[in-house]
């Protein structure tokens, strides 16, 4: 599946911060140096869609804040956030 993907280099923390203009905002505190700010929002991204850095890719916008990212088909729920308490019991 393919995402949309408006990307605030240099911002004051790492996230996704929702939707916007039918993209997905992501943050990031790295810079748009050295592909620094590219390899932060994969890590970002795979971590909210609670899949493996290597498993996202960057299909096009490389050099650009808009992007576009390739990511496993998960079905609907795919832009959910990834719970990683899903399933406990509470304490």
């Amino acid at each position: 599946m393919r995402i949309a993907v408006r990307v605030i280099p240099r911002s004051s923390r790492d996230g996704v911060d929702g939707e916007r203009d039918g993209r997905l905002v992501v943050r990031t505190t790295a810079p748009p140096v050295d592909d620094a700010a590219n390899d932060a929002v994969v890590r970002i991204v795979a971590t909210h869609l609670g899949v493996r850095p290597r498993e996202v890719a960057i299909v096009s916008g490389q050099r650009s804040r808009d992007k576009v990212l390739e990511v496993p088909d998960s079905g609907p729920s795919a832009l959910t956030p990834h719970d990683p308490h899903a399933g406990e019991l509470p304490a």
